[in-house]
């Protein structure tokens, strides 16, 4: 896993928890992680990861049927 230091500006009103969760969400949002790496990502449970996505505007379901049967199976 690659880390990155980024500055985010204080009008952006986040924390750098609340950052991580952020990208998480939209990165699971574009497709670009599966709900349980973004829920690692976040430091979170999968179920927790799901109850916080709509703090960010992320839908839970935004992916093929398939995928989403796989996610739920492991919850």
């Amino acid at each position: 896993m690659e880390k990155i230091t980024i500055a985010i500006p204080d009008e952006a009103g986040l924390d750098s928890n609340q950052a991580v969760k952020f990208l998480a969400s939209k990165l699971y949002e574009a497709g670009k992680l599966s709900l349980g790496q973004a829920a690692k990502m976040a430091g979170l449970s999968k179920s927790a990861f799901a109850e916080i996505l709509g703090d960010y505007g992320v839908s839970l379901i935004n992916h093929p049927i398939s995928e989403m049967a796989d996610d739920a199976s492991r919850i």
